[in-house]
């Protein structure tokens, strides 16, 4: 069997999502490598990068089971201020001093976001509403209402402060929102922050480490097909 009739039929892709390219990016470019029917599990932001499951042919029909997955992150907060997008898509506002605090201290706010929760999901984000995804509707300065949703989260750990940077890393379920947590972080310590780096390190039992980068993927791919275009030849 060819590697293209294993895509037409069905196939689990592991892909390293380059940052500033949208999860749609990457679909699109392996649908029209492959000509293969696709979709991805879970959606990144343009700035996050990290594991993004792609599916291919009737291997289609797990998407939501992958989804449904718990996620682990790995990333950046800036204390001292916010932005309109809760990341740095847009610029940073409302400066505010930030405390000496030890990473003890700010482990210590964290582990107050343990456990399930309700969140407020970020007015920038891609939540519809009247068929329109709000950030369109919040980039217009039309009024977004977001209704708050059901999380959990597992693991929630401080690993590294660099003041006003706090690394971090997060076991979350299915529908959190980092940049949320990153601004509601941020209140918690009383100086503002926002999500300055993020990159998803696991679904379920996939793992970043054994992605591979797109343009990887695009070059094994035609030279796999080269090789058997010539065997067949």
């Amino acid at each position: 069997m060819s590697v293209l009739q294993n895509f037409q039929e069905g196939a689990v892709l592991l892909i390293n999502k380059p940052l500033t390219w949208t999860s749609f990016d990457v679909v699109r470019k392996i649908r029209n490598t492959t000509k293969a029917k696709i979709g991805h599990a879970g959606t990144l932001d343009p700035l996050a990068t990290g594991l993004l499951i792609c599916c291919t042919g009737k291997m289609t029909k797990k998407i939501d089971e992958y989804q449904a997955q718990e996620k682990e992150y790995t990333g950046t907060f800036t204390l001292g201020s916010v932005t309109p997008t809760y990341d740095l898509e847009s610029e940073p506002q409302d400066h505010q001093p930030v405390p000496p605090l030890s990473q003890e201290e700010l482990q210590a706010y964290a582990n107050r976001f343990l456990g399930p929760q309700q969140q407020l999901p970020p007015i920038h984000s891609a939540i519809k509403q009247n068929g329109k995804p709000i950030y369109h509707l919040a980039r217009k300065g039309v009024e977004v209402k977001v209704e708050p949703r059901q999380i959990h989260i597992l693991e929630y750990e401080i690993t590294k402060v660099e003041l006003p940077l706090v690394y971090f890393r997060v076991v979350c379920s299915k529908g959190t929102y980092i940049r949320t947590l990153a601004h509601d972080f941020g209140a918690a310590v009383g100086c503002g922050a926002h999500l300055s780096s993020l990159c998803r390190t696991r679904i379920g039992e996939f793992r970043l480490d054994d992605a591979v980068e797109v343009s990887d993927f695009i070059e094994q791919y035609k030279a796999q097909q080269a090789a058997a275009a010539g065997q067949n030849g």
